[in-house]
């Protein structure tokens, strides 16, 4: 399972403050602590705070001088994730995202194969976002056919089906499950697949519970990359779990340590529980 550390995204108070006040400490930090979790990308996103292309070359720079995770650069503009690939350091990176609007399809598509990354494609277009099952298995087809024609390779495409909020769009959960399933029939092997957790869970009260549920049931049928907050434990575990019980990984009664050794994560287990 591919985790994608949510965590340096001005959408966050802190990161938005030191992203205006050019203060690297709270970037460090979460650079740390998601990376000591075990995360294979850090996605890196200056959001609504800043349109200026200087100020995620400042980020991914941070980023990069405090860690040596690979980068998710996250931006719905092609110009700033140009340049947050000239920021790059030779690092892997993940460019996220296109859509399957075609100008921008073709725009993103390039720069992901001319600098030697990987593409996560958002099933929408410019309809916006699909609310059934067939719009987001066209779009998400159109986005891998342009991936492959441009010459990356399937394990370098990921493929978003786009979550949408259980508390206001309960029925849109079990279309983005179907819309998986269908993603893995794309190819063989598939591309990645990939959800933004925060998405499902924005406005509702038990977010833990609601993430590490849905997220289990996700990669039972296909999904095997999610943009989430892989500082919860609790979540590391239940993805460890699936990862076993899918028979992915061999069993073995320290199996979630042995999943956090793998990804050369700090693991504390909890206090042992009392055998009833």
């Amino acid at each position: 399972m591919i985790l994608i550390g949510e965590r340096i995204n001005a959408g966050f108070k802190d990161i938005g403050r030191a992203i205006k006040e050019k203060d690297p400490r709270p970037v460090i930090k979460w650079a740390k602590v998601q990376t000591q979790a075990g995360a294979n990308y850090l996605d890196v996103n200056i959001g609504a705070v800043s349109k200026d292309p200087q100020d995620l070359v400042w980020l991914i720079r941070v980023v990069q001088e405090a860690v040596p995770t690979a980068i998710s650069i996250d931006s719905t503009q092609p110009e700033l994730l140009e340049a947050g690939v000239e920021a790059l350091d030779g690092r892997p990176a993940l460019l996220n995202s296109t859509t399957a609007e075609d100008r921008k399809l073709a725009q993103v598509v390039g720069l992901a194969a001319r600098c030697g990354g990987a593409l996560l494609g958002v099933a929408m277009d410019e309809r916006g976002s699909p609310q059934d099952v067939a719009r987001r298995v066209e779009n998400g087809a159109k986005i891998f056919a342009a991936a492959i024609e441009a010459g990356l390779t399937p394990d370098r495409v990921f493929l978003d089906p786009i979550l949408m909020p259980i508390r206001f769009m309960q029925d849109q959960a079990p279309k983005v499950l179907e819309a998986i399933h269908e993603f893995t029939m794309l190819s063989d092997p598939p591309p990645h697949i990939s959800v933004g957790l925060s998405n499902l869970v924005s406005k509702a009260k038990e977010r833990g519970l609601l993430a590490r549920t849905f997220l289990v049931m996700a990669m039972s049928t296909g999904l095997d990359a999610a943009i989430c907050d892989i500082t919860d434990p609790e979540l590391r575990m239940a993805v460890a779990t699936a990862e076993l019980i899918l028979n992915r990984e061999i069993y073995t009664d320290d199996y979630v340590r042995a999943f956090h050794l793998k990804r050369g994560a700090v693991w504390n287990p909890p206090d042992k529980e009392t055998d009833r």
